[in-house]
């Protein structure tokens, strides 16, 4: 950018370098910018589709003193500032495949309105810049082009500007800001130098600027910017501004004028101070603030004696150093303290899901019997006495929280007939909890693991699961574990691989030791056959039809197959260990070169090809062994297309095209993939409905699970990078191995083989390269194949690529599951396990969050989980759904 250089270096111009506060996504930082206020992280899910902005901003203070502003670019300023704009033309800001059209539409309209005089503000907003690094990362080869036409674009509205200065006595004012940064995958949201650092000049000839006078560019508040444009306009202060005039913008202005800016941004921030500190005048920048007043008084009384003196100049400095620092105070102080909670609304969540939470573990004994039904006794006229009380109580509350609270309240802004149905579900949530307790009271229904022989004792992998999910969820508490969370799931992986290779050593040196423990047994006889046995209450046994005893494993196996037993726990760990290197996730690491950026790198395009195209391979042969002739056709020709995809945008490289230029957005490539995926879901949807009317053909459902399963296989790979094509190809591989040579030969419960998918899917969430910050969400998967912005589908695809990991492995358990056994409480017992294991982290997560709201790292850290989490319990939900329609179908059959 080298005219943008010119004026930075000689020009009449002050560069800056804003800090911009985490959230950094679009939405939250134009809300600063304007505002001069701190947004909150749920503005992130506001991002999505922006409401109007209500609090004060520079934008309806100039609309209030009757100026006429224009604007052109990201449509979210048309959302937040509706009806503010005399003329606008707004651009979709998510569709970030699109980096040309995006802002040539802003581009096109310069020339016409830089012509005309009929408006005192334009804002212009380009996306391209932003598009790119979404795309293919900030080191990509269209950064430079981009770059120089930016700086083309400036230079047409700088000399425009500038001529038209001849005819108008005022001079004007150009800013050049970005709203984040972008880190260095290419996204942004979190919290790293290179997502909150973002430039900010001011160009202006009332700028002085003496020959050879070198700026060296100062840190600075994005929050600064409000203020100071404020102040520039003659407008009001945004009054919820906690930032300060920034002082250069100024400094060449009077004394007087300067001492009077400076002025009226310290009693802004003192009002603000004073409606949110109820003990702020001991606070120290209001202390100091007073002093300042106080000089500026005498000042003013010099000023008024005798205007030109030593004296006055030494005192003005004085003050103008008091103001200065009381500002610093007064904009740190309020950045601390002026987040609002509605406490209410959150005590109300928070009760809900421990209502849930509560019953979950109540329900333990019941859940985990063959049937997996839990009954509730709620007919008695006690419960329906309690109920109602609850109800009378909580309405009053209700009411009077909400006419007593001086603040805004969401619940309270809700209608009384949303605000009836949460007490209603709160009361009866209370009840059920009161009833389970009772029973369980009175009729001694304590969790054991084998309620038939007493004797029987929890095994080590039963404990580690048990032990691994506590000290998962009490790791929660410290903001350090919160970001390096992936450190906790591969350690907890790590030791379930050995957990499981000390089990296997055991099995078949030290032989089986009494009769195995009660549960689901995942065992098929020589013949291939299943059946299910009762022995008593709470315990069912798979064994063969033959009705033998449950034989040693080491009598089972031979030869080779022995052999891959033994070795399967550390062929996993080695490819986790391979998994690791793939991807450098979290914080503190983060920044470290790993294989992933060493393969994405321009110099190591061929053996990013060679590994993509062995990775697609890999899971043709993994996934095709349990697909229909027409599936597996369908799935060779899907993962073809892939390559065809990563190919047609320059990701990759074909072996007789290694130098090709012709890079394109790859949409008919990716719609064709498309068609094959609709494909696969659509045969295994069918042979699904199928299997539900013909209640012997059992192998249909089979099949028709499978087939689902490699559907969204082939969805991941579509939407996966090319480099994090093997995390899915280890994936099918651990799956492989678990399902042949552990959970087969082991003959683990239900229970256990819950817990294990859910472990794995964690960690793979991480092994994608993902983290608990908000920037490693690669929403460039939301757009494959679209050549337009359509919500819906954006949303779906940019979910499902980042939760790919836990999906295919709660989708894999469902067919292991039914595949394994045709009897209807596995996946029962499965749902159960799945909801539990992620519930009680949540819901600990939800109260630790709530104990920590003023934590130092509340934004930073703990809110950011909090999105991933709240997600989280969405796809959970899904999972859980999916497993009840499965276990549906086994209803209607029998």
């Amino acid at each position: 950018m080298p005219y943008t250089t010119y004026l930075v270096e000689k020009g009449a111009s002050h560069s800056f370098v804003a800090e911009a506060k985490p959230p950094t996504v679009t939405m939250p930082r134009i809300k600063a910018l304007m505002t001069g206020s701190l947004p909150g992280f749920v503005d992130v899910i506001r991002n999505l589709n922006s409401p109007a902005l209500l609090e004060d901003s520079v934008i309806r203070q100039a609309k209030a003193a009757g100026k006429r502003i224009i604007f052109y670019g990201d449509e979210t300023w048309v959302k937040l500032f509706p009806k503010h704009f005399v003329e606008y033309d707004g651009t979709t800001s998510f569709f970030v495949s699109d980096y040309t059209e995006v802002d040539n539409n802003v581009t096109r309209h310069l020339d016409k309105v830089l012509k005309r005089g009929d408006w005192d503000i334009l804002i212009l907003h380009y996306l391209g810049l932003d598009h790119i690094g979404h795309i293919s990362g900030p080191n990509s080869p269209l950064i430079g082009h981009k770059l120089s036409e930016m700086d083309s674009v400036l230079m047409k509205i700088h000399t425009s500007l500038q001529s038209k200065e001849r005819e108008v006595p005022l001079p004007s004012l150009l800013v050049l800001c970005g709203d984040h940064g972008m880190s260095q995958t290419g996204s942004h949201g979190a919290s790293s130098t290179e997502e909150v650092n973002t430039p900010l000049i001011l160009i202006s000839s009332a700028f002085e600027r003496k020959p050879g006078d070198i700026r060296h560019p100062k840190h600075v508040q994005q929050t600064d910017v409000a203020a100071t444009l404020a102040i520039a306009l003659g407008l009001p202060i945004p009054k919820d501004s906690v930032g300060s005039l920034l002082f250069p913008v100024v400094e060449g202005r009077p004394m007087r004028e300067q001492l009077r800016f400076l002025h009226l941004n310290t009693v802004q921030l003192t009002k603000l101070l004073q409606e949110n500190v109820p003990s702020y005048e001991k606070d120290p920048g209001f202390e100091q603030f007073k002093m300042s007043e106080r000089l500026h008084g005498n000042w003013i009384r010099l000023y008024l004696e005798e205007k030109h003196s030593e004296v006055l100049f030494n005192l003005g400095s004085k003050v103008l150093r008091q103001y200065l620092d009381a500002l610093k105070m007064l904009s740190l102080s309020l950045s601390a303290q002026v987040a609002q909670y509605d406490i209410y609304s959150m005590m109300v969540g928070t009760v809900v899901v421990l209502e849930v939470l509560t019953l979950l573990l109540l329900s333990v004994p019941q859940a985990l019997r063959r049937k997996a039904e839990l009954e509730v006794p709620l007919s008695s006229p006690g419960f329906s006495l309690l109920f109602y009380l609850v109800i009378l109580v909580l309405s009053a509350v209700h009411v009077i929280v909400c006419t007593s609270a001086e603040s805004s309240c969401y619940f309270c802004s809700l209608s009384w007939l949303a605000a009836g149905g949460v007490m209603v579900l709160a009361s009866a949530l209370l009840c059920v909890i009161v009833s389970v307790l009772t029973n369980v009271l009175v009729g001694g229904n304590t969790p054991r693991k084998n309620p038939v022989h007493p004797s029987s004792r929890w095994s080590e992998l039963d404990l580690l699961i048990l032990l691994g999910t506590a000290g998962h969820v009490l790791s929660l508490g410290a903001s350090s574990f919160v970001e390096e969370e992936h450190q906790t799931w591969y350690f907890l992986v790590n030791t379930l691989c050995l957990a499981l290779s000390q089990e296997t050593y055991r099995n078949y040196f030290l032989g089986d030791d009494g009769e195995p423990p009660c549960g689901l047994r995942v065992e098929q006889g020589l013949d291939g056959a299943a059946a299910a046995r009762q022995d008593g209450p709470g315990c069912e046994v798979l064994e063969r039809d033959k009705g033998h005893g449950s034989p040693s494993t080491s009598k089972v196996l031979r030869g080779r197959e022995k052999w891959m037993v033994l070795a399967s726990p550390w062929l996993i760990l080695a490819c986790c260990r391979l998994l690791r290197s793939l991807n450098q996730t979290g914080v503190q690491w983060a920044h470290r070169p790993d294989l992933g950026h060493w393969l994405t790198s321009s110099d190591h395009k061929a053996e990013l090809s060679v590994l993509a195209a062995l990775s697609l391979l890999v899971v043709f042969v993994l996934v095709q062994r349990g697909c229909s002739p027409v599936s597996k056709a369908a799935l060779a020709l899907g993962l073809l297309g892939v390559y065809c995809y990563r190919a047609a945008i320059g990701s990759v490289r074909f072996p007789w095209r290694p130098d090709s230029k012709d890079i394109s957005k790859g949409i008919i490539e990716a719609r064709f993939v498309y068609v094959f995926v609709l494909g696969i879901l659509f045969t295994g949807t069918k042979d699904l409905l199928k299997s539900q009317v013909i209640a012997a053909d059992f192998k249909l459902k089979t099949v028709g699970l499978w087939e689902i399963y490699s559907g969204l296989v082939l969805l991941a790979a579509l939407l996966f990078r090319p480099h994090n094509l093997p995390v899915l190809a280890f994936s099918l591989l651990i799956q492989t191995l678990m399902t042949k040579f552990i959970w087969k030969p082991l003959r683990h419960d239900a229970a256990e083989i819950t817990v294990m998918h859910y472990w794995f899917g964690q960690a793979f969430f991480y092994f994608q390269g993902n983290s608990n910050n908000i920037a490693t969400v690669d929403i460039s998967a939301g757009f494959v194949g679209l050549d337009t912005y359509v919500e819906i589908p954006a949303v779906l695809l940019t979910a499902f690529g980042t939760y790919a990991g836990p999906v295919l492995w709660a989708s894999h358990l469902v067919h292991f599951l039914s595949s394994e056994t045709r009897s209807g409480s596995a996946l029962s017992h499965a749902c159960f396990c799945y909801a539990l294991v992620c519930s009680i982290p949540v819901s600990t997560y939800i109260v630790l969050v709530t104990s920590l709201r003023y934590h130092l790292f509340i934004w930073s850290v703990f809110s950011p989980k909090l999105l991933y989490e709240g997600m989280h319990l969405l796809i959970t939900a899904a999972v859980c759904v999916f497993f009840t329609a499965m276990d549906q179908t086994r209803l209607t059959q029998s």
